[in-house]
């Protein structure tokens, strides 16, 4: 039985890779990695490593989860170092959870390796801090995309009515939806919202806007892309550091 290492790859831009990460990249015999993880990261692999496929776009899924659930634990009965390497951070909205516990299930040893998560690093890169003195003493971080079928969302909207940062992961095709619950809770119409598309990448698009506007401005916007609702969207103007560098 070799031993399962679920990894962080990171928000796109390779040199946000850790360390930690880097090395059992080095050492994997195969690589299970999805569509967020930069493929640039596979050729830090050793000569001969294994590399499977298993990511999810636009609600086209090579596998289902469950099914890549069982690839990782077969993996691990064939070969001694199987990464399995996820974009972002593992646990932050990555399955990472569900994974672990199908290996512990079966008694598979596993580390978990965290990655910098696209949910405080893509707004840094746009110009937005999460958190900023005398505007945000919070911030909260969202699925945009829950699990289908369920009767009632488990977003807790009617606890988004402070002035916490609200990051949403994963909700470009639920952006006027959200846009919208917002409001309803008693959101201003002109409460500032920024998406950033491709983060942390040369393709990184930032629009920004309000709710009341967001929707039509950002629509077109290629995915992954992240949205941020808050007051610190205003700070983009002064701190847009990335944009000067692409």
């Amino acid at each position: 039985m070799g031993k399962v290492y679920l990894t962080g790859a990171g928000p796109g831009d390779i040199e946000l890779l850790t360390l930690k990460a880097a090395k059992v990249i080095g050492m994997a015999d195969v690589i299970i990695y999805d569509r967020l993880a930069n493929p640039e990261i596979l050729k830090m692999a050793k000569d001969g490593c294994r590399f499977i496929y298993v990511g999810k776009e636009d609600g086209r899924h090579i596998l289902p989860q469950d099914q890549i659930n069982e690839t990782i634990y077969e993996m691990a009965q064939r070969y001694d170092v199987v990464v399995r390497l996820k974009g972002g951070d593992p646990f932050v909205f990555g399955r990472g959870g569900e994974e672990g516990a199908y290996l512990a299930q079966r008694g598979v040893p596993f580390e978990v390796i965290p990655g910098v998560t696209s949910a405080i690093s893509v707004p840094a890169y746009a110009g937005i801090p999460v958190t900023h003195r005398g505007i945000s003493v919070g911030f909260r971080v969202v699925t945009g995309h829950e699990a289908p079928g369920k009767p009632k969302s488990q977003i807790p909207w009617e606890n988004f009515r402070s002035d916490d940062t609200i990051v949403f992961l994963m909700g470009l095709h639920n952006l006027k939806q959200i846009a919208a619950k917002l409001m309803e809770i008693g959101k201003p119409k002109d409460f500032p919202v920024a998406v950033i598309s491709k983060g942390t990448t040369p393709e990184q698009q930032v629009v920004v806007g309000t709710l009341e506007n967001i929707y039509e401005r950002a629509k077109n916007l290629p995915t992954p892309a992240l949205i941020v609702v808050g007051r610190v969207v205003e700070l983009r103007e002064q701190l847009r550091w990335f944009d000067k560098l692409v």
